[in-house]
């Protein structure tokens, strides 16, 4: 049996193909001007990879914000279903799964079948997410991966302290023009990002193992410092972080296919 999940996030789109539950290829892409033309490129893009076509799928289920506007999914799940699931997938011991998306933050706790136990989720503001980390790393001239790396250079000697995105930009300007360290505001941004989540995260009954999914899992200061704050270490997973939405999604797609 071969299913598809696809996952059409804020900034990046992912798309996970099974083979009878093994993973054959995973893609991810910047999203395009519109949902389903990113659903699209990113699902060609695996299709090709694998030789198959969309004809050749007995099932795909989208997530993600564009999830109702790709044509050929015939179910559909929210986000944090399919992270709930894509990470006990990828890991079963998993009872707390951490996604950092784009434009928002999920902290989710799995029980022992995969199935969602308790949430909690910021979407009213862009601070603690990777949106707003990359609104940062611009201002203060660095990509994100070389942000993270900056970060851990640092034993941070100041913090940014406003919860808001807007006033988290404005005081990293200031310590730029104090002429502060690049490594120290790397570490105050990405400090500021992880106190964030880590007080979502106290909001739901945190029990191991953790995972942490989405793209800012990619970022190591953010997690190191999240272990931190919340005395955690998050088990690595098997795949990209970034596809565990997609990959829960073709599983649902596989349920659905009767697998």
């Amino acid at each position: 049996m071969i299913v598809a999940g696809c996952d059409v996030g804020s900034l990046t789109a992912e798309a996970v193909i099974l083979s009878d539950g093994k993973i054959l290829c995973g893609r991810i892409i910047p999203v395009r001007p519109t949902a389903l033309e990113s659903a699209r490129a990113v699902m060609d893009l695996a299709l090709t990879e694998t030789g198959l076509s969309y004809e050749r799928l007995d099932a795909c289920c989208s997530t993600g914000y564009g999830r109702f506007s790709i044509p050929f999914a015939k179910k559909n799940m929210s986000e944090i279903s399919c992270h709930a699931l894509g990470a006990f997938t990828a890991l079963s011991s998993v009872r707390t799964v951490i996604d950092i998306g784009g434009q928002d933050c999920k902290v989710i706790a799995v029980d022992d079948g995969g199935m969602i136990e308790d949430f909690a989720m910021n979407e009213k503001c862009a601070a603690g997410t990777g949106r707003s980390l990359e609104i940062l790393a611009s201002a203060v001239g660095l990509s994100l991966p070389r942000l993270g790396e900056a970060a851990l250079k640092s034993r941070g000697p100041f913090s940014i302290n406003n919860r808001c995105s807007i006033f988290m930009e404005e005081e990293v300007l200031f310590h730029i023009q104090r002429k502060s360290r690049t490594s120290d505001i790397a570490y105050a941004i990405t400090s500021a990002v992880a106190k964030r989540v880590a007080s979502l995260a106290r909001s739901v009954r945190l029990a191991p193992a953790f995972a942490i999914t989405g793209g800012v899992a990619k970022n190591p200061a953010v997690v190191e410092r999240l272990e931190s704050l919340l005395a955690i270490r998050f088990s690595p997973l098997p795949l990209d972080p970034q596809l565990v939405g997609a990959l829960g999604a073709a599983m649902f797609a596989a349920r659905q296919a009767g697998a």
